[in-house]
């Protein structure tokens, strides 16, 4: 890629992070935006709607900038809680990392880098030059200046090193102290114990309860069976649904035209009823279905049971130990918080738990193998030259200089952030179907998952399918390999800058600040919709996708310390995603 064709991604980039910026910024101070900006002050009832709507407020909106330096480490603690506190100190340690980085890689290497001769280029026309020239290729081979870059590789890694230490002693003492200041949680004293066996003539309850009085007769305190209530639960949660819809409607004025409404879909459809008269009606029904199915779940017992112990320290020791004779009899794990329960696995067997594991780890290697097709779509237009031998037809396109630039300059990054987008939801339904019994667990393993897709086939697979457009033949000889690497890394620097600046300053805006998705679907919403003002929806607080935003920025710190002493260029670029990403999402979480 050459100067130009970067410069074209990065001010198209910056031009939409400022539009993000302003309009967020311009649209959170609406009152109906409110729900979808400042959600938590909402929830809270923190939020204080003002009758008269002044234009003049939706200019002198920018404040909130400040707003989020002011919360201390504290309040976050108090007001988010501690994942979110150790959230944010990922990106102080990649602040202090990368602020290092950036002084000793743009004032020192980068100059050295510049000086070589190994390219013989000609920068007298350096915008249409590759960005090569700012690597360590252009280093003379065998020049005394490759020790500077050694000395520096040796300093800044005793810098992480120290910082890494720094970090974890931190967030260790600070785990120590918030489980001490906080109360004890039921969940703390009680264990889930899984495919338990059941003998002729006794029930699962008399099993639970036998074997822990006999096992563990001065800590053993209760016992709970799970039994299926999947169809209650579903009947439950609809119910709570209609009633607060219920107390909403009934809480508002609402107008001849707003009472009523049809019953179709999104209200154009199906015949006109009262809006009130319907959800009693409908939460009169509930009622009754939820009274009959409650006749039926003492029958649905599954093999799992909560086992309750008097002590934090027992319910440990019982968690980590190996209950039965048989490993598969007896599985015992920590029982989750009441609203981390994930339900469908707790009647699953040790055979069934394994057997989706090894699904779920072909349907990965699939969708990795899967995944190669637009990474080579990709990397052909960022080698617009080769793609013109093989298709010659792109040629008359090609040389208009705006259209190159911007083909491969700011398309293959927008192409690659496009598809990889998909993959967060694809691996968090293939954790789900990992037998894991609480959501957390979820979550941490699409995260883990996530972060070795990423590494692959963003990094290594780029760099590689990037070579394999010029040397094909060096891909069949494995001890090439690390030459092969040692000369691809440095020239995919350029990508790797215009992806840094596409998918981390502009999709932090556009997804973490102004939430382009759930505003579109508002307003679409509200233009659908008969009460375009009023939102029957219970009001969530959206936390933050941990199993999509860490592989993000582990993968930036990858490529920021891969590329210290290769390309020290694309430094400044994720200093400057650390320092964005770290005022927004102080934002969202205070």
């Amino acid at each position: 890629m050459i100067l130009s064709a970067l410069l074209t991604s990065v001010g198209i980039n910056s031009a939409l992070c400022l539009v993000f910026f302003v309009l967020y910024s311009v649209l959170r101070n609406r009152p109906s935006n409110v729900e979808l900006y400042i959600p938590r002050m909402v929830a809270e009832g923190k939020y204080r709607e003002e009758v008269e709507f002044r234009w003049l407020r939706l200019f002198s909106s920018f404040s909130w900038v400040k707003r989020a330096w002011q919360p201390s480490e504290d309040e976050l603690l108090a007001n988010s809680g501690l994942d979110a506190v150790v959230f944010m100190r990922i990106f102080i340690f990649g602040l202090r990392v990368f602020r290092f980085a950036v002084v000793v890689g743009i004032f020192l290497l980068l100059p050295f880098n510049y000086m070589g001769n190994q390219l013989n280029m000609d920068f007298t026309d350096l915008p249409n030059k590759s960005l090569e020239s700012f690597s360590i290729s252009n280093v003379d081979d065998g020049s005394n200046r490759l020790w500077i870059h050694f000395s520096a590789i040796y300093v800044f890694t005793a810098v992480v090193c120290y910082l890494l230490y720094f970090e974890y002693d931190y967030i260790a003492a600070r785990r120590v102290s918030y489980f001490y200041s906080s109360k004890p949680r039921p969940s703390q004293f009680t264990v889930l114990v899984r495919s338990i066996p059941v003998t002729s003539g006794s029930t699962l309850s008399d099993s639970v309860e036998s074997f822990f009085s006999e096992f563990y007769p001065s800590t053993y305190l209760s016992h709970s069976i799970v039994r299926r209530t999947s169809k209650l639960k579903g009947l439950i949660n609809e119910g709570d649904k209609v009633y607060k819809k219920l107390v909403h409607m009934k809480s508002k004025e609402i107008d001849s035209q707003q009472r009523y409404k049809r019953t179709g879909c999104l209200g154009l459809f199906g015949p006109k009823v009262e809006i009130l008269d319907h959800y009693e009606k409908k939460l009169e029904d509930v009622e009754g279905d939820v009274r009959r199915e409650q006749s039926y779940v003492t029958g649905k017992e599954v093999p799992a049971a909560f086992v309750s112990f008097k002590s934090r320290f027992s319910a440990a020791i019982a968690s980590n130990l190996q209950q039965g004779v048989k490993p598969t009899e007896w599985l015992t794990e920590l029982a989750p918080d009441p609203q981390d329960i994930y339900w469908p696995f707790f009647s699953a067997s040790f055979l069934k738990r394994w057997m989706c594991n090894i699904v779920v780890i072909f349907a990965c290697i699939i969708i990795t193998i899967l995944f190669l097709v637009p990474v080579l779509l990709v990397q052909g237009l960022t080698h617009m030259d080769q793609l013109e031998k093989w298709l010659p037809f792109l040629s008359g396109i090609l040389k208009l200089k705006i259209v190159s630039q911007v083909v491969t300059g700011y398309l293959p990054s927008l192409i690659l952030e496009t598809f990889l987008s998909l993959v967060p939801p694809v691996m968090i339904v293939l954790s789900s179907i990992q037998g894991f019994i609480a959501i957390s667990q979820i979550e941490k393993s699409a995260c883990i998952k996530m972060v070795w897709f990423t590494v692959w086939n963003v990094f290594f697979t780029n760099v590689l399918s990037g070579t394999a457009l010029y040397r094909l033949d060096v891909l069949l000889e494995p001890k090439r390999l690390p030459e092969l690497l040692a000369l691809a890394v440095p020239g995919q620097a350029s990508f790797f800058i215009a992806y840094v600046v596409t998918s981390g300053w502009t999709k932090t805006f556009s997804t973490e600040l102004l939430r382009l998705k759930r505003l579109v679907w508002s307003f679409l919403k509200g233009g659908l919709c008969c009460c375009a003002s009023e939102s029957e929806d219970e009001l969530e607080v959206p936390s933050i996708p941990f199993h999509r935003e860490i592989p993000r920025i582990l993968f930036f710190s990858l490529l920021g310390i891969t590329y210290f002493f290769l390309a020290p260029l694309i430094l400044p670029f994720i200093f400057i995603y650390y320092c964005l990403a770290y005022i927004i999402y102080r934002n969202q979480v205070s």
